[in-house]
């Protein structure tokens, strides 16, 4: 589906279609797809405050920001003559650290390409400056802080909860949880696979570049466990009809042998923690387990870089969440210990 069809409010504006079909060539379509949910967002902000994005002000981009920090999301905001709101019913207040900076530097990339294409003198979203009446720095630091909030793990016994909760599901979805974490995969890969892109008579998956975040391709392992997984789900979906395209297809009567997309998995795993009395289980969260498996089973970082496809050391370490203990006992610990014991505890409950 074509960019237009995607975001046809955004070709409505001037330069906007221009700025996001620019972004389709220099980046991958995920990040993509999140500029272009992000700069709808911003411009449903300026049409409620009557607001001409092309010529906004500073202080108008700060009050945005503003808004998107103390946001009742329980609140739907609609836009004259339309009966859907652009907020999604929720029950806390703001949104996250990261979607506020995501968003932020979506309209920054935005006017500057404005200003390039001289449509406008200045950048409101000048990179730094102080945000919210503080002035300039010469640290370049930006509007809004990162934050580093600290990320949940299940332990054992909350692992084999979410284990014996996926033991009462579909072929499809065991294999996708067990592949999720087998390979680190993050969700848009995962859902993004090809049946081409997995070898069985070598256990690997290619991860091709228009799929990753980075836009860098890279071929990834997946364990015994999962292979066999993999033979069980390819001969239920053969009676699908579609022995080529997507590996994994929607069954549901709405949409039936579509590509399945990330929002379908999202809501798969929150159910599945929501069964397993682990409300906050993300699909994320196989992806953190994986890497922090493999640093307790005392592989080299520069390697679980490359495993999780980060293009810095520094990324992944944000990724490896390990305890003072976890850090003494590290060097005592083994690669078959522990991820011989994680394929032996898949196989109990998902086989």
């Amino acid at each position: 589906m074509s960019l237009q069809h995607r975001f046809p409010t955004l070709f409505e504006q001037p330069h906007a279609g221009e700025w996001l079909t620019e972004q389709e060539s220099l980046r991958p379509a995920n990040t993509v797809s999140a500029y272009g949910y992000a700069l709808v967002d911003y411009f449903r902000y300026c049409a409620i405050h009557a607001i001409t994005p092309a010529s906004a002000k500073r202080a108008e981009v700060v009050a945005y920001v503003r808004d998107l920090s103390e946001r009742s999301k329980s609140t739907t905001h609609a836009l004259p003559g339309k009966r859907v709101g652009y907020v999604r019913s929720t029950t806390h207040e703001g949104f996250a650290n990261a979607t506020v900076r995501l968003r932020l530097t979506t309209v920054r990339l935005y006017y500057k390409y404005l200003k390039g294409t001289e449509v406008l003198a200045t950048n409101p979203v000048e990179e730094g400056v102080y945000g919210w009446g503080k002035r300039y720095s010469k640290a370049r630091r930006g509007w809004v802080a990162r934050l580093e909030k600290e990320f949940w793990l299940p332990n054992a016994r909350q692992w084999q909860a979410i284990l014996d909760a996926a033991s009462s599901e579909c072929i499809r979805n065991r294999f996708m949880l067990a592949l999720a974490y087998d390979a680190g995969l993050r969700r848009a890969e995962l859902c993004a696979l090809q049946i081409r892109d997995i070898d069985p008579s070598s256990q690997l998956i290619k991860l091709r570049p228009e799929t990753t975040k980075t836009g860098v391709a890279r071929e990834v392992p997946y364990s015994d466990v999962t292979a066999e997984l993999f033979a069980a789900y390819l001969e239920h979906r053969q009676s699908l009809g579609q022995p080529t395209g997507p590996l994994f297809l929607s069954e549901s009567r709405r949409n039936p042998r579509q590509p399945l997309t990330i929002w379908s998995w999202s809501k798969t795993v929150q159910a599945l923690g929501k069964r397993a009395g682990l409300p906050m289980l993300t699909t994320h969260t196989l992806r953190h387990l994986r890497l922090t498996d493999l640093a307790k089973a005392n592989w080299e970082l520069p390697i679980i870089a490359a495993f999780a496809g980060h293009r810095s050391v520094a990324t992944t370490m944000r990724y490896i969440h390990l305890s003072g203990r976890e850090l003494t006992e590290r060097y005592r610990q083994t690669l078959n210990s522990i991820l011989d014991q994680r394929q032996e505890t898949m196989k109990t409950s998902l086989l």
